[in-house]
């Protein structure tokens, strides 16, 4: 790293090559991986020195912080929300660590269908640089050790994981459920506990002990932090994870105190974990009891406690005290009685019941209450604009439900759009009879029935705007993540086939992924879980490239902005610093759109088809491309009088 960073020192942050810096980067974490998995603590701890002091890490750090982060333009108490270039490289040459630390500032958000408030705790702009930098040296280590069956803020794993591993835990037996929650989980860690668990060296536990013991500020007053992680922090959730590890091997080790063989034991009380929630399944109520006592336990020596209005025990299949499933991050599980042409079976044999996940009920009246908000909000807009506004709510709601039992419910949803949207226009037009609506709205044409959409004029013509259906959303089912895969493990062609087939990528990006194979067409590097993936046109729409597959590709963002400023699409872009196979592709584009269709061309384009060694003859028969002398290496395309092309 010392010797890279002699070669590669940047002046300008436009000027960085993150190519080699990702490698540089991802190079020892997944060293520190392997130095994990094998035990070796003083290699982890060199490795780890090793990437905070380096230069590349520190770039990294700060690009995602200041660039790629969602909240970045959340300030702390330094009211700082963003950053120049120049200030972007002497925050990442400042970073270093120490042992004291700014206080946070108070932040509260509302947390979702409730009336409570989530507290935040927002740090400055130089402490979360300095914590996205630790937790590039931290993250590693402990991916090589955490329990396969957490999958709360870790890379390459989403609830949608941890909804498959419950439906294999509960697929094939019914059993009883303990669904429970942690109480304040992240405002009640001890401490010394967590920091006892991160056995790390001196240098970084004191960092960490500091940034734990901050202080928040809220509305003027300082409060001493005594206890908890403090949310909003870039380390926070992985700290989380840190303090609840050891959870699912408490009760594995609780599973091997029965009578019969330990590893079928193990297997029939399972534990899965989705940060703060979390269930544990058996077949049998008493042991279910056993393990819930076991658990608070567990919890009760980090000053943690169950929360007793969100902790219940039923059964997946049978009534038990007025409850039938449970609902987890979203989906309702449940077990059905069914007959023998449609129960699940195990090995040929027919089970009597069927395991079905839905959309549970909560989430869809909150779903069908926001649309309906945005319905109200948008009474007296036009068509075009409610349409764009509840397109990405439908989408999205639609798509992370795709991979379960929600076809019923989609057509249920899409029942409940039209009369609402029925009733908003009705509204509007009071004095008109439902055919006069129904055609205004709802018009027929072609083999489109009853869709909701309008048609706008633009410079280009006349443009469509459809609103989306539920039901239009196809269910795929979802493949989870094999037992502890991680993506620091170097297995990029896996990571990258499953980034198409996550539930809540939309079909473009799905489909483009699977075309450059999981790569970005700019660096050559595989997209990783945490990259921030971006369309772009390889032929600019400014220079007449159209929105086609042909002419789409997925980058990465900051490829995607590297690309943009060499690619012609903006006026101050001098065609000397287009990349010759951009130029090229450019200059085949113009020819066939504007030159031999005999168009004019703007200065960028004669530019463009100059620098590409082609010099264009127009007259009233004929239009010849020739060759420049200096670009041999450049073929001959000459179009004769019939319109005929040669080589």
């Amino acid at each position: 790293m010392n010797t890279a960073r002699q070669m590669y020192k940047w002046n300008n942050w436009q000027d960085i090559n993150w190519k080699v810096v990702e490698c540089q980067i991802f190079k020892l974490q997944k060293r520190i991986y392997k130095a994990s998995q094998r035990g070796d603590v003083k290699l982890v701890h060199r490795l780890q020195r090793l990437l905070i002091h380096s230069y590349y890490g520190k770039l990294w750090a700060t690009r995602r912080i200041t660039q790629e982060n969602v909240g970045k333009k959340t300030a702390g108490v330094d009211g700082i929300k963003e950053l120049k270039p120049k200030q972007r490289f002497i925050l990442a040459n400042s970073l270093k660590l120490g042992n004291k630390v700014k206080y946070t500032r108070r932040v509260c958000i509302p947390k979702p269908d409730r009336n409570e408030k989530r507290p935040l705790g927002i740090p400055t702009m130089y402490e979360r640089a300095l914590q996205g930098l630790v937790k590039l040296a931290l993250e590693p280590e402990w991916e090589a050790v955490f329990e396969p069956n957490s999958y709360g803020f870790r890379p390459g794993r989403s609830a949608h994981d941890a909804i498959e591993a419950i439906f294999n835990a509960i697929t094939f037996k019914p059993k009883y459920v303990l669904d429970a929650d942690i109480a304040k989980c992240f405002d009640k860690i001890n401490h010394s506990k967590l920091l006892d668990k991160l056995n790390t060296y001196p240098t970084l536990r004191n960092q960490v002990r500091a940034w734990l013991k901050c202080g928040v500020m809220d509305k003027g007053e300082l409060f001493q932090t005594n206890e908890g992680t403090p949310q909003g922090g870039v380390l926070s959730p992985l700290l989380a994870n840190i303090a609840l590890h050891g959870m699912e091997e408490r009760i594995k080790a609780y599973a091997r105190t029965f009578k019969g063989r330990k590893c079928n034991n193990e297997k029939a009380l399972s534990l899965i974990r989705y940060a703060d929630d979390f269930v544990i399944s058996h077949e049998n109520l008493e042991v279910l009891f056993q393990a819930k006592e076991v658990i608070s336990e567990w919890l009760s020596e980090l000053g943690l406690e169950l929360k007793p209005s969100k902790t219940k025990i039923t059964h997946t299949l049978n009534e038990y005290e007025g409850n039938v499933g449970f609902d987890f991050l979203g989906f309702t599980i449940r077990q059905f009685p069914k007959g023998k042409d449609h129960s699940g079976k195990f090995k040929e044999k027919t089970l009597g019941f069927k395991t079905i996940i839905k959309p549970s009920k909560e989430k869809l009246k909150t779903h069908i209450k926001k649309c309906n908000d945005v319905r109200r909000k948008q009474k007296n807009t036009h068509q075009k604009a409610l349409i764009i506004e509840l397109n990405p709510i439908i989408k999205g709601w639609s798509n992370y439900y795709s991979s379960v039992c929600s076809q019923e419910t989609f057509e249920n949803l899409d029942a409940i759009n039209y009369r609402q949207l029925r009733r908003w226009a009705s509204r509007r037009h009071h004095n008109k009879n439902r055919k006069w609506i129904a055609n205004k709205y709802w018009p027929s044409e072609g083999n489109r029935n009853w869709g909701f959409y309008v048609k706008t004029k633009t410079e280009k013509g006349e443009q469509l705007y459809k609103l989306r259906t539920h039901s239009e959303t196809p269910i795929v089912r979802y493949t989870k993540v094999k037992g502890t895969k991680s993506p620091f493990d170097g297995d990029m062609v896996y990571w990258a086939s499953r980034m198409g087939k996550y539930p809540e990528i939309n079909t473009r990006t799905t489909t483009l992924l699977k075309r450059q194979k999981g790569k970005c067409n700019h660096c050559g590097l595989y997209f990783r879980d945490g990259d921030l993936l971006e369309t772009d046109h390889i032929i600019p729409k400014s220079l007449g490239g159209k929105d086609t597959y042909n002419n789409l590709q997925i980058l990465h963002r900051h490829c995607h902005d590297i690309k943009t400023r060499t690619d012609g699409s903006l006026k101050s872009t001098p065609v000397d610093k287009i990349p010759e196979k951009q130029l090229l592709a450019l200059a085949e584009h113009i020819y066939q759109v504007k030159v031999k269709n005999k168009k004019v061309m703007s200065a960028i384009e004669y530019q463009i088809i100059e620098k590409a060694g082609l010099t264009c003859i127009h007259d009233k028969e004929s239009i010849t491309e020739e060759r420049n002398e200096v670009k041999v290496s450049r073929s001959v395309l000459k179009t004769s009088r019939n319109r005929e092309v040669s080589a």
